[in-house]
Protein backbone atom coordinates (compact mmCIF):
# COMPACT_ATOMS: atom_id res chain seq x y z
CA UNK A 1 0.00 0.00 0.00
CA UNK A 2 1.25 3.46 -0.89
CA UNK A 3 1.30 5.97 1.98
CA UNK A 4 1.30 9.75 1.56
CA UNK A 5 2.73 11.81 4.40
CA UNK A 6 0.56 14.85 3.90
CA UNK A 7 0.91 18.27 5.51
CA UNK A 8 -2.17 20.43 5.82
CA UNK A 9 -2.35 23.56 3.65
CA UNK A 10 0.56 22.53 1.48
CA UNK A 11 1.76 21.49 -1.93
CA UNK A 12 1.40 17.83 -1.00
CA UNK A 13 -2.28 18.16 -1.94
CA UNK A 14 -1.13 17.61 -5.53
CA UNK A 15 0.06 14.08 -4.80
CA UNK A 16 -3.36 13.15 -3.43
CA UNK A 17 -4.98 14.58 -6.56
CA UNK A 18 -2.60 12.61 -8.81
CA UNK A 19 -3.45 9.37 -7.02
CA UNK A 20 -7.17 10.09 -7.25
CA UNK A 21 -6.89 10.72 -10.99
CA UNK A 22 -5.10 7.39 -11.41
CA UNK A 23 -7.45 5.47 -9.12
CA UNK A 24 -4.55 4.21 -7.01
CA UNK A 25 -5.33 2.96 -3.50
CA UNK A 26 -3.36 4.81 -0.83
CA UNK A 27 -3.26 5.74 2.83
CA UNK A 28 -2.89 9.28 4.11
CA UNK A 29 -0.96 10.19 7.22
CA UNK A 30 -1.87 13.79 8.03
CA UNK A 31 0.35 16.31 9.79
CA UNK A 32 -0.60 19.69 11.20
CA UNK A 33 1.63 22.72 10.93
CA UNK A 34 3.33 24.05 14.03
CA UNK A 35 1.02 26.70 15.51
CA UNK A 36 3.86 29.14 16.21
CA UNK A 37 6.15 28.81 13.20
CA UNK A 38 3.63 27.46 10.66
CA UNK A 39 6.31 24.95 9.61
CA UNK A 40 6.01 21.19 9.27
CA UNK A 41 6.15 19.29 12.58
CA UNK A 42 9.35 17.65 13.76
CA UNK A 43 7.97 14.12 13.44
CA UNK A 44 8.24 14.33 9.64
CA UNK A 45 12.01 14.04 10.09
CA UNK A 46 11.45 10.44 11.15
CA UNK A 47 10.14 9.80 7.63
CA UNK A 48 12.75 11.79 5.68
CA UNK A 49 15.77 13.72 7.00
CA UNK A 50 14.60 17.03 5.53
CA UNK A 51 11.36 16.83 7.51
CA UNK A 52 9.21 18.19 4.70
CA UNK A 53 6.03 17.15 2.96
CA UNK A 54 5.04 15.59 0.66
CA UNK A 55 6.82 12.34 1.17
CA UNK A 56 5.51 8.97 0.04
CA UNK A 57 6.32 5.41 1.01
CA UNK A 58 5.79 2.79 -1.66
CA UNK A 59 6.79 -0.86 -1.33
CA UNK A 60 9.09 -0.06 1.59
CA UNK A 61 10.92 2.80 -0.13
CA UNK A 62 10.67 6.49 0.72
CA UNK A 63 10.37 9.09 -2.04
CA UNK A 64 10.72 12.85 -1.62
CA UNK A 65 10.57 15.84 -3.99
CA UNK A 66 7.25 16.35 -5.74
CA UNK A 67 8.48 15.98 -9.33
CA UNK A 68 10.38 12.80 -8.51
CA UNK A 69 7.35 11.38 -6.69
CA UNK A 70 5.12 12.12 -9.65
CA UNK A 71 7.50 10.36 -12.02
CA UNK A 72 7.75 7.36 -9.70
CA UNK A 73 3.98 7.11 -9.32
CA UNK A 74 3.46 7.30 -13.09
CA UNK A 75 6.17 4.70 -13.71
CA UNK A 76 4.87 2.30 -11.07
CA UNK A 77 1.13 2.88 -11.16
CA UNK A 78 0.26 5.13 -14.11
CA UNK A 79 -0.49 2.49 -16.76
CA UNK A 80 0.18 5.10 -19.43
CA UNK A 81 -2.18 7.70 -17.99
CA UNK A 82 -1.47 11.40 -17.41
CA UNK A 83 1.71 11.41 -19.48
CA UNK A 84 2.00 11.83 -23.27
CA UNK A 85 3.94 9.34 -25.34
CA UNK A 86 7.70 9.93 -25.32
CA UNK A 87 9.09 11.57 -28.45
CA UNK A 88 5.97 13.62 -29.15
CA UNK A 89 5.63 17.43 -29.00
CA UNK A 90 3.09 16.94 -26.21
CA UNK A 91 5.67 15.03 -24.18
CA UNK A 92 8.16 17.88 -24.59
CA UNK A 93 5.56 20.33 -23.26
CA UNK A 94 4.65 17.96 -20.44
CA UNK A 95 8.27 17.59 -19.34
CA UNK A 96 8.87 21.35 -19.47
CA UNK A 97 5.91 22.19 -17.22
CA UNK A 98 6.61 19.27 -14.89
CA UNK A 99 9.94 20.89 -14.02
CA UNK A 100 8.95 24.54 -14.42
CA UNK A 101 6.42 24.31 -11.59
CA UNK A 102 8.99 23.91 -8.82
CA UNK A 103 12.06 25.20 -10.64
CA UNK A 104 10.67 28.44 -12.10
CA UNK A 105 7.23 29.28 -10.72
CA UNK A 106 7.47 28.41 -7.03
CA UNK A 107 10.68 30.29 -6.00
CA UNK A 108 9.25 33.81 -6.63
CA UNK A 109 6.01 32.83 -4.88
CA UNK A 110 7.91 31.64 -1.83
CA UNK A 111 10.04 34.79 -1.93
CA UNK A 112 6.86 36.88 -2.03
CA UNK A 113 5.55 35.05 1.03
CA UNK A 114 8.71 35.95 2.95
CA UNK A 115 8.51 39.57 1.82
CA UNK A 116 4.93 39.75 3.09
CA UNK A 117 6.03 38.37 6.45
CA UNK A 118 8.91 40.82 6.71
CA UNK A 119 6.54 43.73 6.11
CA UNK A 120 4.05 42.56 8.74
CA UNK A 121 6.41 41.11 11.36
CA UNK A 122 6.50 42.73 14.82
CA UNK A 123 9.51 45.04 15.10
CA UNK A 124 10.51 48.37 16.67
CA UNK A 125 8.66 51.28 15.08
CA UNK A 126 11.87 52.80 13.71
CA UNK A 127 12.73 49.57 11.85
CA UNK A 128 9.41 49.23 10.01
CA UNK A 129 10.14 51.86 7.32
CA UNK A 130 13.50 50.22 6.65
CA UNK A 131 11.98 46.74 6.33
CA UNK A 132 9.25 48.02 4.04
CA UNK A 133 11.78 49.85 1.88
CA UNK A 134 13.90 46.71 1.49
CA UNK A 135 10.83 44.62 0.62
CA UNK A 136 9.64 47.23 -1.87
CA UNK A 137 13.04 47.35 -3.55
CA UNK A 138 13.08 43.57 -3.97
CA UNK A 139 9.56 43.58 -5.38
CA UNK A 140 10.30 46.37 -7.86
CA UNK A 141 13.77 45.15 -8.78
CA UNK A 142 12.99 41.45 -9.21
CA UNK A 143 9.72 39.92 -8.10
CA UNK A 144 7.13 41.99 -9.96
CA UNK A 145 8.63 41.77 -13.45
CA UNK A 146 9.74 38.16 -12.98
CA UNK A 147 6.28 36.97 -11.99
CA UNK A 148 4.61 39.03 -14.70
CA UNK A 149 6.81 37.42 -17.36
CA UNK A 150 6.12 33.94 -16.00
CA UNK A 151 2.35 34.28 -15.81
CA UNK A 152 2.12 36.13 -19.12
CA UNK A 153 3.82 33.09 -20.63
CA UNK A 154 1.43 30.71 -18.89
CA UNK A 155 -1.53 32.79 -20.06
CA UNK A 156 -0.28 32.65 -23.65
CA UNK A 157 0.27 28.88 -23.42
CA UNK A 158 -3.32 28.35 -22.30
CA UNK A 159 -4.58 30.40 -25.23
CA UNK A 160 -3.89 27.46 -27.54
CA UNK A 161 -5.10 24.47 -25.54
CA UNK A 162 -7.14 23.67 -22.41
CA UNK A 163 -4.22 21.90 -20.74
CA UNK A 164 -0.50 22.56 -20.68
CA UNK A 165 0.45 19.64 -22.93
CA UNK A 166 -2.50 19.70 -25.31
CA UNK A 167 -6.12 18.59 -25.21
CA UNK A 168 -5.74 16.13 -22.33
CA UNK A 169 -4.85 16.73 -18.71
CA UNK A 170 -1.44 15.42 -17.62
CA UNK A 171 0.57 15.29 -14.42
CA UNK A 172 2.14 18.58 -15.53
CA UNK A 173 -1.20 20.27 -14.90
CA UNK A 174 -1.36 18.68 -11.47
CA UNK A 175 2.06 19.92 -10.38
CA UNK A 176 1.37 23.38 -11.85
CA UNK A 177 -1.90 23.67 -9.94
CA UNK A 178 -0.28 25.05 -6.79
CA UNK A 179 1.60 27.91 -8.52
CA UNK A 180 -1.65 28.83 -10.27
CA UNK A 181 -3.74 28.68 -7.09
CA UNK A 182 -1.17 30.66 -5.10
CA UNK A 183 -0.89 33.31 -7.82
CA UNK A 184 -4.66 33.78 -7.98
CA UNK A 185 -5.07 33.67 -4.17
CA UNK A 186 -2.61 36.53 -3.83
CA UNK A 187 -4.49 38.69 -6.30
CA UNK A 188 -2.30 38.00 -9.31
CA UNK A 189 -5.13 36.81 -11.51
CA UNK A 190 -7.61 39.58 -10.86
CA UNK A 191 -7.31 41.03 -14.35
CA UNK A 192 -5.53 40.31 -17.59
CA UNK A 193 -5.39 36.54 -17.14
CA UNK A 194 -8.70 35.07 -18.35
CA UNK A 195 -7.10 31.85 -19.60
CA UNK A 196 -5.47 31.21 -16.23
CA UNK A 197 -8.76 31.93 -14.46
CA UNK A 198 -10.60 29.47 -16.71
CA UNK A 199 -7.82 26.90 -16.25
CA UNK A 200 -8.11 27.19 -12.48
CA UNK A 201 -11.86 26.61 -12.60
CA UNK A 202 -11.38 23.70 -15.00
CA UNK A 203 -9.01 21.70 -12.83
CA UNK A 204 -10.72 22.53 -9.53
CA UNK A 205 -13.99 21.18 -10.94
CA UNK A 206 -12.54 17.74 -11.63
CA UNK A 207 -14.05 14.99 -9.45
CA UNK A 208 -10.60 13.63 -8.61
CA UNK A 209 -9.52 17.06 -7.38
CA UNK A 210 -12.58 17.23 -5.14
CA UNK A 211 -11.96 13.74 -3.77
CA UNK A 212 -8.38 14.70 -2.96
CA UNK A 213 -9.63 17.65 -0.92
CA UNK A 214 -11.86 15.31 1.06
CA UNK A 215 -8.95 12.95 1.76
CA UNK A 216 -6.43 15.66 2.55
CA UNK A 217 -8.32 17.91 4.92
CA UNK A 218 -7.57 21.65 5.39
CA UNK A 219 -6.21 23.33 2.28
CA UNK A 220 -5.94 27.11 2.62
CA UNK A 221 -3.19 28.81 0.68
CA UNK A 222 -0.83 30.94 2.73
CA UNK A 223 -0.55 34.57 1.70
Amino acid sequence: MLTVHHLENSRSQRILWLLEELGVSYDVKRYERDKESNLAPAELKAVHPLGKSPVIEDNGKVFAETGAMIEHILDAHGQGLLRPSAGTPAFDDYRYWLHAAEGTYMPPLVFTLFMNRIETAPMPFFAKPIAKKIAQSIREGYLNHTMKAQYDFLEATLENSPWLAGDDITAADIIMSFPVEAFVARGGGEEGYPNIAAYLMRFQARPAYQRALERGGPYALMK
